[in-house]
């Protein structure tokens, strides 16, 4: 378990945001919902083409203090990396901290 002194990131929480794009579709954005203190833990990596160009994914896991209303639509951004959340669960079934499996791409 992570403890209260492990959390020594500042993360930008970022809500999605979408918009009409006139052609009967939208666009989605970001805007920011929250900063706050995280430990972000590198777990694995693997080297990959995707859309015609090579480029490398990392696997995180990402811990904060419990949130009510954070999703997988929702990101995390640290600096200029960008985490997309792809699974999330109370990490001690008491509402204290939040785990977060996150994927940032490399390009």
């Amino acid at each position: 378990m992570t403890g209260p002194g492990d959390l020594n990131r500042r993360v930008v929480i970022e809500e999605p945001v979408e918009t009409a794009d006139g052609a009967g579709g939208v666009t989605r954005g970001y805007q920011v919902d929250a900063t706050v203190w995280a430990a972000v833990i590198p777990l694995s990596a693997r080297h990959a083409i995707e859309a015609m160009g090579p480029g490398a994914s990392v696997t995180h896991r990402v811990v904060m203090r419990y949130r009510e209303g954070l999703t997988t639509r929702h990101r995390l951004r640290d600096g200029q990396r960008v985490f997309r959340i792809d699974a999330l669960h109370d990490a001690d079934g008491r509402r204290r901290y939040l785990e977060i499996r996150a994927e940032e791409r490399m390009d």
